[in-house]
């Protein structure tokens, strides 16, 4: 590859092996002055490892890394900041015990300091620069845990874009799934900022939403099994032809297994009548044995309140709640759970799984005691059990006794899915089940859904996009400030349209 003046940041013949693994083969790469370049690949493809190349995380074995044309030894974090090289990662590094403008400088407090005093007004008033680029009207004295996700977003691009008063080349900011949690609204304001944003830095955009990484994007690159597989511009690239390359299949057209959808039972599996909690009020519903009900709605909607709900996560201050025709009473997790209830979090990492424990025991730990006789657990039973949901789901895996916190997102998804099926839930609630995922692994978690209901398990959905709600449920409800304000029947070939539920979302 020519190292053109023009490329800011350069990975040449980048070669990584851990024991048993090539995370990465031979990858050349470049990102050029005021451009947005997107990376994709499914979970294991290679992305995580090329990232943390560039933030210094991991020296390469063979190759090298250049900025601004020079060969650069990236030797931590701190040493691709120096370089111009910052992340925003998809999990987020705010720390909320600290206040806007600490976390911006963190690490940098000796630029305001004098005789060993911090000058809090000269840190708030750089603070109040860096906000501005990112269009956040908030106090640099503000407490980050009193911002909003979307919010300590923008304050993490703002910690990266200060780079630009440090640095005199480009810079380069790293952005690892931002749109993940992120509703409609917040999604167009980021890309806005960063279109914006492009003549003081150039950006790599890793993202599993592919129209999104063609939205603001000028040119893609493709990743499968650590190499390089294509290098496209956005303008000639499509959705189809990006899945292609990544799994190395062309994208089914019943994505959703449409094909799949099946009539529900007449029996009721859950009733809800007049329930109330924080954040929503006067909720009834039935759900139907084998039937998916998607509930539609934006942020502050209620839908993850009631969600949270069901799940015994968030005291119920009125109304009533039947499992099977029974009255139960949801004042806890295991309270869910005894009732059959099983919970899949929007939040994978933080609620869905124990990232220091195997796989094995996440896998179980919901029925822990169906594997417990006289007081012991029957730890051959539990790793064949495990080891029968690892082949049926095609988890990735090692073995059982992997760290959970080790394996993909994707991977990491099916086996909180297959924890709830081993503890024999009979309703699920999937709060965002393929936030995070990527394009092969949701093809596959939309089969365990469909698999779900044929063996008769209902569902209730809050999807990652309202084209993924619509093509996986039977019926969908509308909420909005609290309420449900609309409900669409979803057969297969007669789906509503998206703007159909917008209009009584907003």
């Amino acid at each position: 590859m020519s190292r053109a003046v023009s490329a800011v940041l350069e990975v040449s013949h980048a070669t990584k092996s851990f024991p048993g693994v090539v995370a990465l083969d031979d990858v050349t790469f470049e990102v050029r002055a005021n451009e947005v370049v997107g990376l994709i690949g499914e979970n294991g493809a290679g992305k995580s490892t090329l990232l943390k190349v560039l933030t210094g995380v991991y020296p390469l074995d063979e190759g090298e890394v250049l900025v601004n044309g020079e060969s650069a030894r990236l030797r931590g974090p701190r040493d691709a900041f120096d370089h111009g090289v910052a992340m925003v990662f998809q999990e987020q590094s705010v720390l909320i015990t600290l206040s806007v403008a600490e976390n911006i400088f963190l690490g940098r407090e000796a630029e305001f300091t004098r005789g060993g005093v911090l000058l809090k007004a000269k840190m708030h008033a750089a603070a109040r620069v860096e906000l501005q680029k990112v269009r956040l009207d908030v106090d640099p004295a503000t407490s980050c845990a009193d911002l909003t996700f979307a919010q300590r977003q923008m304050v993490e691009i703002a910690k990266a874009l200060s780079l630009d008063s440090r640095i005199d080349g480009d810079i380069v900011v790293l952005l690892d799934e931002p749109t993940s949690v992120l509703e409609a609204k917040e999604i167009e304001l980021l890309f806005e900022i960063v279109r914006d944003l492009r003549d003081r830095a150039a950006f790599i955009f890793i993202s599993h939403r592919l129209d999104e990484v063609l939205a603001v994007s000028d040119r893609v690159y493709v990743m499968r099994d650590g190499a390089i597989v294509g290098e496209m511009a956005s303008a000639d690239a499509t959705t189809e032809k990006m899945h292609e390359l990544m799994v190395g299949r062309a994208l089914q057209h019943e994505y959703y297994r449409e094909n799949r959808q099946g009539e529900p039972g007449e029996e009721i599996a859950l009733s809800v009548s007049g329930l109330a909690a924080a954040g929503f009020t006067d909720v009834s519903l039935a759900l139907r044995k084998g039937e998916i009900l998607g509930i539609a709605g934006v942020v502050g909607s209620g839908r993850e309140d009631l969600a949270r709900a069901l799940a015994g996560l968030a005291p119920i201050s009125a109304g009533e709640v039947s499992v099977n025709g029974r009255p139960v009473r949801l004042t806890s997790p295991s309270d869910a759970v005894g009732a059959g209830i099983g919970y899949v979090p929007r939040e994978r990492k933080v609620e869905g799984i124990v990232a220091g424990a195997s796989v094995v025991e996440n896998m179980t730990m919901a029925s822990i005691d169906d594997f417990i006789s006289l007081g012991i657990i029957r730890h051959g039973r539990e790793r064949k059990v495990a080891q029968s949901w690892i082949d049926r789901l095609r988890i990735r895996t090692p073995s059982t006794e992997t760290m959970v916190g080790s394996l993909s997102g994707g991977n990491q998804q099916k086996m909180v899915l297959s924890k709830w099926q081993i503890a024999g839930s009979s309703i699920m609630v999937l709060d965002h089940p393929t936030r995070g995922v990527d394009v092969g692994a949701k093809e596959d978690v939309y089969e365990l859904i469909r698999d779900m209901t044929d063996q008769g398990l209902s569902i209730i959905l809050l999807g990652d996009t309202l084209e993924e709600l619509i093509g996986l449920s039977h019926k969908i409800l509308v909420m909005r400030d609290g309420r449900i304000t609309a409900t669409f029947d979803a057969p297969v070939g007669a789906k509503p349209e998206q703007i159909e539920l917008i209009t009584h979302m907003v």
